[in-house]
């Protein structure tokens, strides 16, 4: 029987839910409207993501103490809804014949932003709305919906672009931002919100504590400096993937579609066994042996060929890589909450998403450039030749006693004066 998290939680679960499939079924749609609607050249096509992705976590940098000090669903409507305007003024431009490349660009940011933010207050709310035993339970489940949305999302938004146009999936995802702040709405119970002295101004420097935190902590920093690289060396291989795969060896776009739908699942099925792995074989164990295989499989994409035996090998290892990742990510989201207390929770969120995304963005220029001074199945295979080296940031057994909860500056206090 599985562990029952309460209403609460299943709203929040649902809002997740809900965004997660109107961002996967609208995945590509900017790119498509950059060149079929708008003709833009190739470089500017680029440019819209890096450009997005980096502009946005830079702006994310100050929302850290400012989520930190606020009541958490306030905060996930008014993201949610910031998401509703932003994607839902491309489909009115494009009826007024008014869309313009510049307004894809402000729209890529002020999502990419808002989505930083939410997901620093969804965290700090979820870490006080589930009990600290029940947390890998829940990140399990956040997990598996991702990959679930990962899998069917594009395909169902590559019907929706085919039948009626790139737009038409944009404005889908407008409406699962509205979908998102429902349920939001719905969620019934306290709020959190970290406590501060009214007569204290914040600093320039308290936008670097999500980062203080995390260096200071020895568990939190290898966790933070083996998931920035990790994720930043496997998403620095996604255009290339896509070059050597569409380009050079003129895969149809549904076996590419394929080869990427088929190992999604993989990571539902990872996520669904993280909680009953570790219960069996300890969190540690676990741990270590699912971010050894993650950091290992993807040397496989090096045998990657022309043909059919090309695409069994990219879904065969895409699987073995993603279905590792939904055991390790959700150890690694509990971890986390586990170990930020409840005041800094949103900063340490903050600050995590922050370099990530900045990470990715740089790995990938410099892996585009490195393709295009050797080849897109060389950079592939030195991206997986990196990875090997990986596990050797992750906490080893002396680094990661068993975790226990983490008091608040306020239950501190309380703890002292008694």
């Amino acid at each position: 029987m599985g562990v029952r998290l309460g209403s609460s939680f299943g709203w929040l679960w649902s809002a997740y839910a809900v965004s997660t499939y109107g961002t996967w079924i609208a995945f590509g749609a900017f790119p498509l409207i950059a060149v079929q609607v708008l003709h833009t050249q190739a470089f500017a096509v680029s440019l819209l993501g890096a450009a997005g992705l980096t502009v946005a976590a830079i702006v994310a940098v100050p929302f850290g103490p400012w989520v930190e000090y606020r009541a958490k669903r306030p905060v996930m409507i008014a993201m949610d809804l910031i998401r509703f305007l932003a994607m839902a003024s491309i489909p009115i431009a494009y009826l007024l014949g008014l869309l313009s490349y510049g307004q894809l660009l402000v729209v890529s940011v002020i999502c990419g932003t808002a989505s930083i933010a939410f997901t620093a207050a969804s965290g700090a709310y979820l870490k006080h709305l589930v009990k600290n035993e029940h947390l890998l339970v829940a990140s399990g489940r956040f997990e598996g919906t991702s990959w679930v949305a990962i899998a069917a999302g594009p395909p169902i938004g590559g019907a929706l672009i085919g039948l009626l146009g790139p737009v038409t999936t944009v404005a889908a995802d407008a409406v699962s931002y509205l979908l998102s702040a429902l349920g939001v709405l719905l969620i019934r119970g306290s709020d959190v919100a970290a406590p501060r002295d009214p007569a204290t101004r914040m600093r320039a420097t308290d936008l670097l504590n999500g980062w203080r935190f995390i260096l200071h902590d020895s568990v939190l920093r290898r966790l933070f400096l083996n998931s920035v690289t990790v994720s930043g060396l496997i998403m620095a291989t996604s255009p290339l993937l896509a070059v050597l795969l569409l380009g050079q060896y003129h895969f149809p776009a549904w076996q590419y579609g394929l080869a990427f739908g088929i190992p999604a699942l993989g990571g539902f099925a990872g996520a669904r066994l993280s909680a009953p792995l570790v219960a069996r074989y300890g969190r540690h164990r676990v741990m270590i042996v699912s971010g050894w295989l993650r950091s290992i499989f993807p040397l496989g994409l090096a045998l990657t060929q022309p043909g059919i035996p090309g695409l069994l090998t990219v879904i065969i290892v895409e699987g073995l890589l993603i279905t590792c990742m939904g055991v390790f990510n959700p150890i690694n989201a509990t971890e986390r909450l586990q170990r930020t207390p409840d005041d800094h929770a949103a900063q340490v969120l903050t600050a995590w998403s922050v370099s990530s995304r900045l990470s990715q963005a740089l790995l990938m220029a410099i892996w585009g450039i490195l393709a295009t001074l050797t080849s897109p199945l060389t950079a592939i295979t030195i991206s997986g030749v990196l990875l090997l080296a990986t596990p050797l940031l992750l906490p080893n057994r002396t680094h990661l006693p068993d975790a226990e909860p983490v008091e608040s500056a306020e239950d501190r206090q309380v703890a002292l004066r008694a």
